[in-house]
């Protein structure tokens, strides 16, 4: 009945439902699942563990490559599924647990995750979850929209189980690049030199043998939930074209620029979205996640070839994908994570570096994770990757937050992700400061006059005068320097009475 997705005939007897699958499981296994950003998840098992754990309690590591969709990962911290989750996610439910403390979350550089299982720094995996589009005649796993960390569990794992999953095309096939590094010592350079190069093969290679289940599933994936741009985003988008036109000026890129890499989320998508219509033309990108915006610049025309580990799409345009798949194959390839967010190669390519931060401030540093300093929001994701490796490290962010309650641009974060030495541009919506050859007494004026929002300059300018009165090569007031942060938690606003 699904030889034309098994192809392997002797594995057409490991079918079985859901939750027959989730009684493979036992408390204090480590799991790895597929799914990165709401793509290429499995959409079965993790409903099956979580009501199998109503009923029997079960307690799993889990690990995947970025965040899951379909509410799952919200199912299992609800049901206790979750005791340790790593290294990414983006669910409310799960979220609350972690900031309750009930779930252990690790927060980790996507492109390290793969890399300390293969080392052992990390203790293997029991049970790989991947969904597939098909199994090849040898037994190989043909992935969805997305790599992630799969090839890394499915080469590991005693045991793994494969969700088919029939509502993806199996025009997929092809779409994939499965390059897994040398181990150490002696690993050989990644001899990938060109954003549109394939390195690889175009399935998981794996013994049958170690394939325990094969789990039938139709269902897509959780659209992105990316909100259209805005003025807000145009306007830094049209920063951020501003500071790269300047960079073709000055003879530091061409009218094609550099590969462009671009976070998850709105803000992200908008800014690359406002790259249609721009200037240049016969752009590539060495990304992550493809969201939106990558799709409309190839049917533009200015985007020459995309390459990621995932694609995270809304309804309508995941439908136009689908149902032209054929045509953006040879546009597009998805790779393993510890690929797409690779240092040699992000070095080696000059990626431009575009992502999100919660917050900057006065001389170059980053949160992109803890409201507040405490309460985890995502994670770290790939930004870290990029950002310290790139050849152009770009922060973007609305400068104010909660109706202007909060500034984005404040005297010291309240956690550092990415540090003043990895941050090269910040861009809000009034302007963009370029650090580069900045020290830190030059950054902060800049910063201030360009990026902060007009209700907290003034604030901002009085610290930083005051700061300079106590000397210093970076100047604060250590006993002020978090007193936004306290004054929001006391009165809901970081402005200062009047």
């Amino acid at each position: 009945m699904y030889e034309d997705r098994i192809r392997h005939p002797g594995l057409l007897s490991k079918i079985m439902s859901a939750d027959e699958a989730a009684k493979l499981f036992h408390n204090g296994m480590r799991v790895g699942m597929s799914g990165f950003t709401r793509a290429g998840d499995a959409k079965a098992l993790p409903r099956a563990l979580a009501e199998r754990a109503l009923q029997d309690p079960l307690s799993l590591t889990l690990i995947t490559g970025a965040s899951l969709g379909n509410g799952s990962d919200g199912l299992m911290a609800e049901a206790g599924v979750l005791a340790r989750r790593m290294p990414f996610q983006v669910d409310p439910v799960l979220r609350g647990k972690i900031n309750d403390g009930e779930v252990m979350f690790i927060d980790q550089h996507l492109s390290e995750t793969a890399e300390q299982l293969r080392s052992g720094n990390l203790a293997a995996v029991d049970i790989a979850v991947i969904e597939a589009t098909a199994i090849t005649a040898a037994g190989a796993i043909i992935p969805t929209m997305s790599v992630g960390n799969s090839a890394a569990f499915a080469q590991q794992a005693t045991q793994v189980i494969i969700e088919i999953n029939l509502s993806t095309p199996l025009a997929l096939e092809g779409l994939h690049d499965i390059y897994i590094p040398q181990t150490l010592p002696g690993r050989e350079p990644i001899p990938l030199t060109r954003v549109d190069q394939r390195l690889g093969s175009t399935a998981i290679a794996i013994d049958p043998a170690r394939i325990a289940a094969i789990v039938i599933t139709d269902s897509p994936d959780s659209p992105s939930n990316a909100l259209p741009p805005d003025a807000e985003t145009q306007a830094i988008a049209g920063h951020v074209i501003a500071f790269l036109q300047g960079e073709v000026a000055a003879g530091r890129m061409g009218p094609e620029l550099l590969p462009l890499q671009a976070g998850i989320g709105t803000i992200a998508n908008a800014v690359l979205h406002g790259l249609i219509g721009s200037p240049f033309s016969n752009m590539t990108m060495y990304s992550e996640v493809l969201q939106d915006s990558a799709i409309e610049l190839l049917d533009s025309g200015q985007l020459a070839f995309a390459s990621a580990s995932s694609i995270t799409l809304s309804a309508a345009v995941h439908q136009k994908l689908m149902d032209n798949i054929d045509h953006y194959r040879s546009k597009i390839v998805l790779r393993p994570q510890e690929i797409s967010n690779h240092p040699e190669i992000v070095r080696r390519l000059g990626i431009i570096a575009l992502n999100t931060a919660l917050e900057f401030d006065i001389y170059g540093n980053v949160n992109s994770t803890h409201v507040c300093g405490t309460h985890m929001m995502n994670g770290i994701g790939g930004s870290g990757d990029f950002a310290r490796n790139g050849q152009v490290s770009m922060f973007v962010s609305k400068s104010a937050a909660k109706g202007g309650r909060i500034s984005s641009v404040v005297p010291m974060v309240s956690h550092v992700d990415h540090t003043e030495h990895d941050v090269d541009v910040l861009v809000t919506e009034w302007g963009y400061a370029d650090l580069r050859g900045l020290a830190p007494r030059e950054r902060a004026p800049l910063i201030i006059e360009r990026c902060t929002h007009p209700d907290y300059r003034a604030q901002l300018r009085a610290y930083y005068d005051a700061a300079c009165q106590r000397g210093g090569h970076t100047p604060h007031i250590l006993q002020e320097a978090l007193s936004w942060h306290t004054r929001y938690q006391e009165t809901q606003s970081m402005l200062a009475a009047q």
